[in-house]
């Protein structure tokens, strides 16, 4: 059982966090360590370092209270920091296009506009979680290589980082699962509510596993990959940036499963008011994942309802539908899909279960068996959930026509990465039959295809460096 009080490692060797150093990787420290001698003029004291992850199955679902499947990736974000005597949070990246900021490390605004404002999220989180009125100053210089805005949580990997490193400067102490919670909670400032996969596999990773991670109360299982499985990332380069996403899909679809769960629970004579997850109320109604796709298909029509269809339905003013259903994060949309969003939800929550038990009971065929839930998860993501696009779905059909057992999108959607599983002897093939279909011939795509197109294997979580380089 995994030790919930557990604190984040701290390493003296790189070895101890991504196993075999190559030259890059001592080349990549480096020259963290020469930007922060560039801009302050003294070398780092410590280095945070948080991995991006992908979701290998369980889309849109954490914050529904169900279990997701992710690994983290190899690719992370690393923030060189040290405490400074002033009250100053100055902070730089390495990448020469994102701009510098220095604020106060007590009054600073965050609106997910700019890319530090996910360092300010981190920062003010640990700050408010132990009640610090007068932050110290901190220097940071901050290095990512996970893809940005690709579905692969970069920016959720920069809040986690930011968080331990602010920790850690302020000399506290939370294990892993409290800065997992405390990082989740505090990515709300930017203006999305997700469920905490991203966060949990950030600091509850271990190098060489996938984990299912459940939710309420937080929990982390270990899963043996079946043998042969190899998962590549496949970036369709169409941008979703989180902060814009939030306000025109993602949060109306949290809206929408807000409302689906409370009206099953209105129709079922219990106290919809407060129940808001989907998995809250099949708890309540004792039922299995199947019948509730079941009981969702016979409750709601196909068609959209509407702000005064779903207030009769519940026998409530609008006002209390913005209160009880689309608060705190109001959703401008008057049409809501309830039937198709609950449906994928109880759907994918039952692959994610068998996902795990086909990892576990070893099967000769477990590889075939997890692509078809792999292609099952994507058509539900398409279709039901409608969070693909025409780049995801171009690029999922050539990933299965060039060698995948299974391919789908992975992240939120809407743009970003596919997650293909692939048998370990037709890698070479596989990738270089992507490439030429989907990358070679559009100058874009070509430019960026070393970054964009990439086997992958589980990373391990967030943690301390202290070590010489």
């Amino acid at each position: 059982m995994a030790d919930t009080k557990e604190l984040p490692p701290v390493f003296s060797s790189l070895e101890d966090i991504y196993g075999q150093v190559t030259d890059r990787i001592k080349d990549r420290y480096k020259k963290i360590v020469s930007k922060f001698e560039e801009k302050y003029g003294t070398v780092p004291e410590l280095f945070a370092r948080a991995p991006g992850r992908v979701n290998l199955i369980g889309e849109h679902i954490d914050y529904c209270g169900y279990a997701v499947f992710p690994m983290a990736l190899e690719q992370d974000i690393v923030i060189a920091f040290a405490v400074t005597d002033d009250d100053k949070l100055k902070i730089c990246n390495t990448d020469s296009s994102f701009e510098d900021f220095t604020t106060s490390s007590s009054n600073y605004v965050i609106d997910g506009q700019m890319w530090y404002h996910y360092v300010l999220c981190g920062h003010k989180g640990i700050n408010e979680h132990f009640g610090i009125s007068k932050p110290i100053g901190m220097n940071m210089v901050v290095d990512g290589n996970v893809p940005k805005s690709a579905g692969l949580s970069s920016s959720s990997a920069l809040v986690c980082c930011a968080g331990l490193a602010t920790m850690y400067a302020n000399k506290k102490s939370l294990s892993k699962y409290e800065l997992a919670d405390i990082c989740t909670r505090c990515e709300r400032y930017i203006g999305t509510q997700g469920g905490g996969m991203d966060q949990s596999i950030s600091f509850l990773a271990e190098r060489g596993t996938a984990k299912l991670i459940e939710f309420n109360p937080l929990k982390a299982t270990a899963a043996e990959l079946p043998e042969g499985a190899v998962f590549v990332v496949a970036n369709c380069l169409r941008e979703m940036k989180k902060s814009e996403t939030a306000g025109t899909h993602f949060n109306v679809r949290v809206a929408e499963d807000r409302i689906a769960c409370k009206m099953i629970a209105k129709a079922h004579g219990l106290d919809w008011r407060n129940l808001s997850r989907l998995a809250d109320v099949q708890t309540k109604l004792g039922k299995s994942l199947e019948e509730m796709v079941t009981l969702v298909q016979d409750k709601f029509h196909k068609n959209p309802y509407s702000r005064k269809e779903i207030c009769e339905a519940l026998e409530i003013t609008e006002e209390e539908f913005v209160q009880n259903c689309l608060s705190p994060r109001p959703v401008s949309v008057d049409q809501f899909k309830l039937r198709d969003r609950a449906s994928h939800v109880y759907s994918e929550a039952n692959r994610v279960w068998q996902y795990k038990q086909i990892c576990d009971e070893k099967k000769p065929n477990a590889l075939e068996l997890l692509g078809k839930l792999m292609n099952g998860s994507q058509k539900s993501c398409a279709e039901l959930y409608e969070c693909s696009c025409d780049e995801l779905d171009q690029l999922t059909q050539l990933c299965r026509d060039s060698g995948a057992l299974g391919s789908r999108l992975s992240g939120a959607g809407w743009g970003g990465c596919t997650c293909s599983l692939v048998p370990a002897d037709k890698i070479e093939s596989f990738i270089d039959s992507v490439k030429k279909g989907y990358y070679i011939g559009n100058p874009y795509r070509e430019q960026r295809v070393a970054e964009s197109l990439f086997a992958t294997a589980p990373g391990s979580g967030a943690a301390i460096f202290k070590g010489s380089l």
